[in-house]
C-alpha cells in the first residue's frame, strides 16, 4: 500500500530496537533539509511521497508531538510520538482481535462497527479490510494494521464513524434531525460538550445569516395564496417598507436562543432513549437509532415549543406590536391563555417522523454508496462529500415534512390573525388544498431551499473555527 513506509518499517513489534532504527530511517527521509527537525510542510510532502493522502494528518502529528512548541519535531519528539501512538494502535488491535488469533477478519470489523452504531454488510466490511490488507489474505495482522495507521493521527476504526457522523455542523434552521453519535472516548474526555457548543454557535451564526430568508418563508406560509400571490422581491420590499431593513431579522433572537436548550435536551434524551431501547451496551441498530432520535426530538420539541410559537409571532409582528419577546409572551398569555403556546403542536410532532426518517435513510444510502466505491482508498470522504450528503438528506427530509410545517406555522399564527377562526389540523389541510391546490402546501418552499446552501456553508466554517478555538482535535 505504502511502499516507502514499508521499506522504512520492516516487520517490527511495538517499541523495540527494530522500531528505533526504523524511526531513524523514517525521520531522515522526512527531514529533507537535514536540519535535524521535521516541520509540517516537510511531513506533508513526505506523506504525499509515500502515497499517504490524509487531510490534516501532518498538522495533527506535529501538534501532538511538539513538546517545546517550536512548530516542528526533532528526532526525540518524533520517536516519542510514534512510540505512544504505536502503544495505542497495539491496544486497539488487541481489542478488535476478538478470537486472539493475531489477525482481524471481516466479521470482527463488522462487530466493531455495529457496536459503534454503524451497521455494515459483510461486503462493506471486506472493503474496509481490503484498504488495510497488504498480502491479499483478506485478514489484517499487526504489521499491516501498524503500517496503515502509524502516520495517521487516528488509532482506531472509530474514525470511520467520526467522518460519517451526521453532525450538528449542518444547521439549516430546522432541528428535527437525529442527534449526534458520540464515542465513549469523546464522552469520557468531555469532547462531546465542546462539539455541542461548537455546533450551537455554528447554528446561531448560520440562522442569523439566513434570517431574512427564514422570515420570508414564514411570511409566505401565512400570507401567500392564489388570491394574494407574494413574490420573493415583492415580499422583501413589503417588509422593508413596513419596518426598515432591520425588520428582516424579526424573530431571529428567539430562534437563536432556543438552540441551546433544545440541543441539550435532545442530546440527554437521546442517550436515555438509546439505553431504554438497547439491551447490549453500545450496540444501536439503525432502526433503534431512528426511534431514539425521533423520541428525543419529540421530547425536546415539547419542552421548547412555546419558544417556537413566540418565534412565529415575533417573525410576523408589525412595527410597534410588541416591545420584545417577554412582552409578546405576556400578551399571548393574557389574551389567549396557556393553550396558545402549544398551537400547532400536533403537526409539529407528526413532522418529526417523516423528517428524521427520510433524512436518516437518505444519508445512510448516500454514505453506504460512497463507502462501497471509495473505502479501498480512504475512509475519509472529504468535506464536499460530507456536506453534500448532509445537505441532500436534510433537504429531502424537509421536502417530506414541509406541508406539516406549513400547517403548524399557520396554526401558530392563526390566533393573532383571527381569534374567531381556529381550525383543526385536518380542516386546515383540507382548506389549503381546496383553496390553493396541492402545491398550496408548499408555499414558501423557495426561500426555504434558497437558505440551505448558505446555511450549511456558514455553519461549517463557524463550526471549524469553533473546534479550533475550543481545542477539539480534527
Amino acid at each position: 500500500m505504502y511502499p516507502t513506509l514499508r521499506t522504512c518499517l520492516p516487520h517490527a513489534r511495538c517499541w523495540d530496537a527494530d522500531s528505533q532504527r526504523s524511526y531513524q530511517d523514517l525521520f531522515e527521509r522526512l527531514d529533507t533539509n537535514k536540519d535535524g527537525k521535521v516541520d509540517v510542510a516537510e511531513l506533508r510532502e513526505g506523506l504525499k511521497a509515500m502515497g499517504i493522502f490524509r487531510h490534516g494528518a501532518a498538522q495533527k502529528i506535529v501538534s501532538s508531538g511538539d513538546q517545546n512548541k517550536d512548530g516542528c519535531l526533532d528526532f526525540s519528539e518524533f520517536t516519542k510520538y510514534l512510540k505512544e501512538h504505536e502503544k495505542k494502535l497495539w491496544l486497539t488491535f488487541k481489542s478488535l482481535d476478538r478470537n486472539n488469533d493475531g489477525r482481524i477478519d471481516a466479521a470482527e470489523i463488522q462487530q466493531c462497527l455495529a457496536e459503534l452504531g454503524m451497521d455494515v454488510s459483510r461486503e462493506d466490511a471486506l472493503k474496509v479490510l481490503q484498504s488495510m490488507d497488504i498480502d491479499g489474505t483478506m485478514m489484517v495482522d499487526w504489521n499491516e494494521w501498524r503500517e496503515h495507521f502509524l502516520l495517521y493521527p487516528a488509532h482506531n476504526l472509530e474514525e470511520i464513524i467520526r467522518y460519517w457522523k451526521h453532525s450538528s455542523v449542518l444547521d439549516i434552521g430546522d432541528s428535527l434531525a437525529i442527534p449526534d453519535e458520540f464515542t465513549e472516548e469523546e464522552k469520557s474526555s468531555g469532547g462531546w460538550w465542546k462539539q455541542l457548543v461548537a455546533g450551537a454557535m455554528a447554528g446561531a451564526v448560520s440562522r442569523t445569516g439566513t434570517a431574512p430568508l427564514d422570515r420570508m418563508k414564514v411570511f409566505m406560509q401565512v400570507h401567500s395564496s392564489k388570491a394574494n400571490r407574494i413574490s420573493l422581491f415583492g415580499g422583501f420590499k413589503q417588509m422593508i417598507v413596513e419596518g426598515g431593513v432591520a425588520s428582516l431579522w424579526r424573530g431571529n433572537g428567539i430562534n437563536v436562543l432556543k438552540i441551546a436548550p433544545e440541543t441539550a435536551i435532545k442530546f440527554m434524551a437521546y442517550e436515555q432513549y438509546k439505553k431504554l431501547l438497547t439491551s447490549e451496551g453500545n450496540k444501536v441498530e439503525t432502526h433503534k437509532r431512528f426511534m431514539a432520535g425521533s423520541l428525543a426530538g419529540a421530547t425536546a420539541q415539547t419542552a421548547i415549543y412555546p419558544m417556537e410559537v413566540l418565534k412565529t409571532r415575533l417573525t410576523l409582528r408589525k412595527t410597534g406590536q410588541y416591545a420584545g419577546m417577554f412582552d409578546c409572551a405576556k400578551t399571548i398569555l393574557r389574551k389567549e391563555g396557556v393553550k396558545a403556546f402549544y398551537k400547532g403542536y400536533i403537526p409539529n410532532l407528526l413532522g418529526i417522523i417523516p423528517y428524521a426518517g427520510i433524512d436518516l435513510a437518505v444519508y445512510e444510502t448516500l454514505k453506504n454508496t460512497w463507502l462501497s466505491y471509495h473505502t479501498k482508498d480512504s475512509a475519509n470522504p472529504g468535506v464536499l462529500v460530507l456536506l453534500g450528503c448532509g445537505t441532500v438528506s436534510s433537504t429531502c427530509g424537509q421536502l417530506a415534512s414541509y406541508p406539516l410545517a406549513l400547517v403548524r406555522t399557520r396554526m401558530q399564527a392563526k390566533a393573532s390573525l383571527d381569534a374567531s377562526d381556529q381550525p383543526s389540523m385536518n380542516s386546515l389541510l383540507k382548506k389549503i388544498v381546496a383553496k390553493d391546490g396541492f402545491f398550496g402546501l408548499y408555499r414558501g418552499i423557495l426561500p426555504n431551499f434558497m437558505k440551505v446552501i448558505p446555511a450549511v456553508s456558514i455553519s461549517y466554517v463557524v463550526y471549524e473555527y469553533m473546534k479550533t478555538g475550543l481545542g477539539i482535535s480534527k
